[in-house]
Protein backbone atom coordinates (compact mmCIF):
# COMPACT_ATOMS: atom_id res chain seq x y z
CA UNK A 1 0.00 0.00 0.00
CA UNK A 2 0.91 3.57 -1.00
CA UNK A 3 -0.23 6.90 0.38
CA UNK A 4 -0.68 9.86 -1.33
CA UNK A 5 1.10 12.32 1.64
CA UNK A 6 -0.81 15.59 -0.01
CA UNK A 7 -1.06 19.39 1.36
CA UNK A 8 -3.71 21.52 -0.51
CA UNK A 9 -3.78 25.55 -0.36
CA UNK A 10 -5.56 28.45 -1.82
CA UNK A 11 -3.26 30.68 -3.99
CA UNK A 12 -4.09 34.35 -3.65
CA UNK A 13 -1.07 35.49 -6.37
CA UNK A 14 -0.63 32.59 -8.99
CA UNK A 15 1.73 34.61 -11.13
CA UNK A 16 3.99 34.81 -7.96
CA UNK A 17 3.45 31.19 -7.07
CA UNK A 18 4.09 29.85 -10.56
CA UNK A 19 7.22 31.93 -11.45
CA UNK A 20 8.59 30.33 -8.14
CA UNK A 21 8.08 26.94 -9.02
CA UNK A 22 9.45 27.57 -12.30
CA UNK A 23 12.51 28.47 -10.90
CA UNK A 24 13.03 25.15 -9.19
CA UNK A 25 11.34 22.69 -11.92
CA UNK A 26 10.27 22.75 -15.89
CA UNK A 27 6.14 23.24 -15.65
CA UNK A 28 4.20 20.59 -17.48
CA UNK A 29 0.44 21.65 -18.63
CA UNK A 30 -2.62 19.30 -18.32
CA UNK A 31 -5.62 19.31 -18.20
CA UNK A 32 -7.65 16.35 -16.18
CA UNK A 33 -10.95 15.42 -16.99
CA UNK A 34 -12.37 13.93 -14.10
CA UNK A 35 -15.75 11.65 -13.14
CA UNK A 36 -15.84 9.89 -9.58
CA UNK A 37 -18.04 7.48 -8.89
CA UNK A 38 -20.24 5.73 -5.67
CA UNK A 39 -22.67 3.77 -4.93
CA UNK A 40 -26.70 5.16 -5.14
CA UNK A 41 -26.38 5.57 -1.25
CA UNK A 42 -23.04 7.01 -1.27
CA UNK A 43 -21.39 4.47 0.55
CA UNK A 44 -17.65 5.49 -0.85
CA UNK A 45 -17.98 9.25 0.04
CA UNK A 46 -20.00 8.67 3.64
CA UNK A 47 -16.47 6.67 4.18
CA UNK A 48 -14.51 9.07 2.47
CA UNK A 49 -13.01 7.22 -0.29
CA UNK A 50 -12.88 7.81 -3.90
CA UNK A 51 -13.03 5.99 -7.07
CA UNK A 52 -12.10 8.42 -9.87
CA UNK A 53 -11.79 7.58 -13.60
CA UNK A 54 -9.07 10.54 -15.15
CA UNK A 55 -8.79 10.99 -19.48
CA UNK A 56 -5.61 13.50 -19.45
CA UNK A 57 -4.56 15.64 -21.89
CA UNK A 58 -7.47 14.78 -24.33
CA UNK A 59 -6.91 10.56 -23.92
CA UNK A 60 -2.90 10.72 -24.10
CA UNK A 61 -3.44 8.72 -20.67
CA UNK A 62 -6.63 7.31 -18.87
CA UNK A 63 -6.37 6.34 -14.72
CA UNK A 64 -8.63 4.40 -12.53
CA UNK A 65 -7.87 5.45 -9.24
CA UNK A 66 -9.53 4.28 -5.38
CA UNK A 67 -8.51 6.33 -2.78
CA UNK A 68 -8.95 4.04 0.73
CA UNK A 69 -10.33 6.30 3.80
CA UNK A 70 -8.01 9.00 5.42
CA UNK A 71 -4.75 7.79 7.08
CA UNK A 72 -3.81 11.21 8.32
CA UNK A 73 -6.47 13.80 9.44
CA UNK A 74 -4.88 16.97 9.56
CA UNK A 75 -3.61 16.60 5.88
CA UNK A 76 -6.40 14.04 4.56
CA UNK A 77 -4.17 11.66 3.31
CA UNK A 78 -5.30 8.68 1.88
CA UNK A 79 -3.75 5.38 0.60
CA UNK A 80 -4.39 5.43 -2.96
CA UNK A 81 -4.32 2.59 -5.85
CA UNK A 82 -4.10 3.82 -9.25
CA UNK A 83 -3.38 2.07 -12.94
CA UNK A 84 -3.77 2.97 -16.23
CA UNK A 85 -6.80 2.49 -18.67
CA UNK A 86 -6.96 1.15 -22.17
CA UNK A 87 -10.81 2.70 -22.97
CA UNK A 88 -12.15 4.64 -20.35
CA UNK A 89 -15.27 5.07 -21.98
CA UNK A 90 -15.35 0.87 -21.52
CA UNK A 91 -14.29 1.50 -17.47
CA UNK A 92 -17.23 4.07 -17.20
CA UNK A 93 -19.44 0.91 -18.56
CA UNK A 94 -17.82 -1.70 -16.00
CA UNK A 95 -17.95 0.88 -12.66
CA UNK A 96 -22.10 1.22 -14.05
CA UNK A 97 -22.53 -2.45 -14.90
CA UNK A 98 -20.68 -3.01 -11.08
CA UNK A 99 -23.48 -0.68 -9.99
CA UNK A 100 -21.35 2.31 -9.49
CA UNK A 101 -22.91 5.63 -11.20
CA UNK A 102 -21.09 9.12 -11.89
CA UNK A 103 -21.68 11.50 -9.04
CA UNK A 104 -19.59 14.36 -9.99
CA UNK A 105 -17.83 15.39 -13.21
CA UNK A 106 -15.04 18.40 -14.02
CA UNK A 107 -12.23 19.30 -15.82
CA UNK A 108 -9.25 20.29 -13.74
CA UNK A 109 -6.45 22.82 -15.76
CA UNK A 110 -3.00 21.93 -13.79
CA UNK A 111 0.83 23.22 -13.83
CA UNK A 112 2.82 20.41 -12.83
CA UNK A 113 6.15 20.69 -11.30
CA UNK A 114 8.24 17.85 -9.94
CA UNK A 115 10.47 18.55 -7.02
CA UNK A 116 12.96 16.62 -5.37
CA UNK A 117 13.20 17.88 -1.37
CA UNK A 118 14.49 16.28 1.83
CA UNK A 119 14.69 12.59 0.01
CA UNK A 120 10.78 12.78 -1.48
CA UNK A 121 9.60 13.54 -4.65
CA UNK A 122 6.98 16.01 -5.05
CA UNK A 123 4.87 17.04 -7.17
CA UNK A 124 3.12 20.22 -6.76
CA UNK A 125 0.17 21.61 -9.38
CA UNK A 126 -1.07 24.64 -9.46
CA UNK A 127 -4.86 23.81 -9.95
CA UNK A 128 -7.74 25.87 -11.72
CA UNK A 129 -11.49 24.62 -12.52
CA UNK A 130 -13.17 26.30 -14.90
CA UNK A 131 -16.56 26.26 -12.77
CA UNK A 132 -15.02 27.55 -9.38
CA UNK A 133 -13.06 31.17 -8.99
CA UNK A 134 -9.53 30.71 -7.35
CA UNK A 135 -6.31 28.52 -7.68
CA UNK A 136 -5.52 26.25 -5.63
CA UNK A 137 -1.83 24.59 -5.09
CA UNK A 138 -2.06 20.87 -4.36
CA UNK A 139 2.26 19.54 -3.14
CA UNK A 140 1.83 15.40 -2.89
CA UNK A 141 4.34 12.62 -2.53
CA UNK A 142 3.36 8.60 -3.08
CA UNK A 143 5.07 7.07 -0.38
CA UNK A 144 5.16 4.32 2.40
CA UNK A 145 2.67 4.32 5.31
CA UNK A 146 5.02 5.00 7.94
CA UNK A 147 7.01 8.12 5.54
CA UNK A 148 3.78 10.17 5.47
CA UNK A 149 5.07 12.19 8.57
CA UNK A 150 8.37 13.08 6.85
CA UNK A 151 6.76 13.81 3.47
CA UNK A 152 4.32 15.89 4.66
CA UNK A 153 7.11 18.21 6.44
CA UNK A 154 8.76 17.83 2.86
CA UNK A 155 5.68 19.20 1.58
CA UNK A 156 5.31 22.09 4.07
Amino acid sequence: MRVEAELKAVVRDPAKVRGALRHHAPEVVNVYRDAYYDTPAGDYSRDGREIRLRVVDEGAISLLTFKDSVVDAASGSKPEYETTVGDPTAMGAILGRLGLQEIIRYEKRCANFRLARAGFDLLATLVTIPELEGTWLEVEAVVEPEAVSGALTAIR
